[in-house]
């Protein structure tokens, strides 16, 4: 067996579901592979997953399709590349509570917004609230990452970044308002998120097991499309006892199929909007036309 080791970009969830999948029904194993899943809380996130990606600690990383750039284009580069698109479409939102009477994203001037720190997350925050007619004078505070919905919840936050298919569901299970505000409204050609990373030199050097884990997961997450109840038992069998008491796990697997894609499209990433967005950080000045010419994706493990 070939042991691969992938790191979640969070506690396990729904997004996470097709690597649950493939590794509880064996189909790692078909391929001769053994699958180490690391989750953020073995650690309380203090090495985030592109960080295990460049360090080796991990064959694959899940994360927003920003890292791979950002690896790219560190003084120290990194050859990261995106492998799969665990979600066809941007389900995320910046939410903040509807009793706050924040109804449009230039009333976050002024107001407190609770990120994870990411590389461009604060500059397309800002870049939200500017498109609305604000001036992107807002507060950033940057709490312990497994902490940062809370912040909104407890108020210490006016605003931050959510899974629509898991903090969303979450809210409306406990029967809390939000009003949400998606990148795509607002006229920011978002990409990928979250997606799965590699090294292209590890590519090179086991290409076979990549693409093997590659399908398998795939096979995973359209298991979980064709068998939800199935799907929902073995990702329960992962989640925290706050998860479990806390969220509608049918709901968000719901909410989440008619974005895992078909046979033909789960796992893609689309050259335009991939593009659209490398344009997008470029005209706001938010990295250099490099990124334009660079390889930061491959559909090529999918077997496509």
């Amino acid at each position: 067996m070939k042991t691969l080791k992938i790191a979640l970009d969070w506690t396990p969830n729904v997004n996470h579901i097709g690597i649950l999948i493939a590794k509880e029904l064996g189909y790692y194993k078909q391929h001769g592979l053994d699958v180490v899943i690391i989750s953020p809380r073995d650690d309380n996130y203090a090495v985030t997953p592109g960080k295990r990606l460049e360090l080796d600690d991990a064959d694959f990383a899940i994360a927003p399709f920003e890292t791979a750039i950002s690896l790219n284009n560190k003084i120290n580069a990194v050859d990261a590349i995106a492998v799969y698109a665990i979600l066809q479409e941007d389900i995320s939102s910046i939410a903040v509570l509807a009793s706050s009477n924040l109804t449009s994203p230039k009333q976050l001037d002024g107001k407190i917004y609770a990120s994870y720190k990411a590389r461009y997350e604060d500059k397309i925050v800002k870049e939200l609230v500017k498109e609305d007619g604000g001036t992107g004078a807002i507060e950033i505070i940057y709490p312990d990452k497994l902490g940062i919905w809370n912040t909104l919840m407890d108020g210490t936050a006016h605003a931050t970044w959510i899974f629509d298919n898991w903090e969303g569901v979450e809210a409306d299970h406990k029967k809390i308002a939000l009003t949400t505000w998606s990148l795509k409204d607002s006229g920011i050609p978002y990409g990928y998120s979250p997606v799965i990373l590699a090294k292209k030199a590890n590519i090179s050097h086991h290409k076979t097991e990549y693409a093997h884990f590659t399908q398998a997961t795939k096979q995973g997450y359209l298991y979980a499309t064709t068998h939800p109840a199935d799907a929902v038992r073995i990702l329960k069998s992962y989640l925290t006892t706050y998860d479990l008491e806390n969220i509608n796990i049918e709901k968000t697997l719901e909410v989440t199929i008619p974005y895992i894609g078909t046979i033909e499209t789960c796992g893609l990433m689309d050259a335009q909007r991939v593009d659209a967005f490398l344009k997008w950080l470029v005209a706001k000045e938010l990295e250099n036309k490099a990124i334009l010419t660079q390889d930061l994706y491959s559909n090529e493990l999918l077997g496509l």
